[in-house]
């Protein structure tokens, strides 16, 4: 006869449900040690800590939640600020500046630089419309997502005010509809090297990236 082994008691006990309503004196004289102190307790006390464990657990996944809740509600409301401004430019030619500018100011972005191109003729001589390599043009025509990570010598910091400071950035693809070749590229860049880092979650730049596109799409050619 095979020894009865510790798999066979877990089962009974799963299969007989009623076993400790019959034998309640058990449930007392069972001794477990706990994980706090290493102390010997009873099966009901060791049952009372690991919900409590649990709640904890909860509680902790709550306010989490709660966080990037009160987190996302910010980042709407400086989106909303942000969009707003754009809509206030009364000259299209203007909206570049303004909304690099706002850019900075609304998220804290410690540098930012953005050029289009297939601009409409009038506004070749502007420095948005120039000193765009075909790299550059090619690079954001292939990114499908906006690329956020370390800064590997990008022709398009080059952009920007102080080029030498950029630890990590983040480049934005614009262009007029989902699928069609990139008319621009929005660059946002940070000294701080874990600011935009590979891997991280793009919902917002894409939110981003599809309202510049929709209020540069006027500067382009007809």
């Amino acid at each position: 006869m095979n020894p009865i082994t510790e798999e066979d008691i877990a089962q009974f006990l799963v299969h007989t449900p009623d076993f400790f309503e019959r034998h309640a004196d058990l449930l007392g004289a069972v001794q477990l040690t706990s994980p706090h102190g290493g102390r010997a307790v009873s099966l009901q006390e060791r049952q009372a800590e690991m919900l409590r464990e649990k709640i904890k657990v909860l509680e902790q996944r709550l306010m989490e939640m709660m966080r990037h809740g009160n987190e996302n509600m910010l980042i709407g409301d400086k989106l909303q600020r942000w969009s707003r401004q754009l809509f206030l430019v009364a000259r299209p030619v203007d909206l570049p500046a303004v909304l690099v500018s706002e850019i900075k100011s609304q998220f804290s972005v410690p540098q930012a630089g953005i050029k289009l191109w297939g601009t409409a003729e009038e506004l070749a001589h502007e420095p948005f419309a120039q000193g765009v390599s075909d790299d550059v043009k090619s690079l954001a025509s292939s990114l499908t997502t906006p690329y956020c990570g370390v800064n590997a010598g990008f022709d398009a910091v080059r952009w920007l005010e102080d080029p030498e400071a950029v630890a990590s950035l983040a480049l934005i693809p614009l262009r007029a509809s989902q699928g069609s070749p990139a008319f621009g590229l929005l660059v946002l860049a940070s000294p701080d090297s874990q600011r935009y880092q590979a891997g991280m979650a793009t919902d917002f730049l894409e939110r981003i990236a599809e309202i510049a596109s929709a209020a540069l799409s006027r500067l382009r050619q007809a």
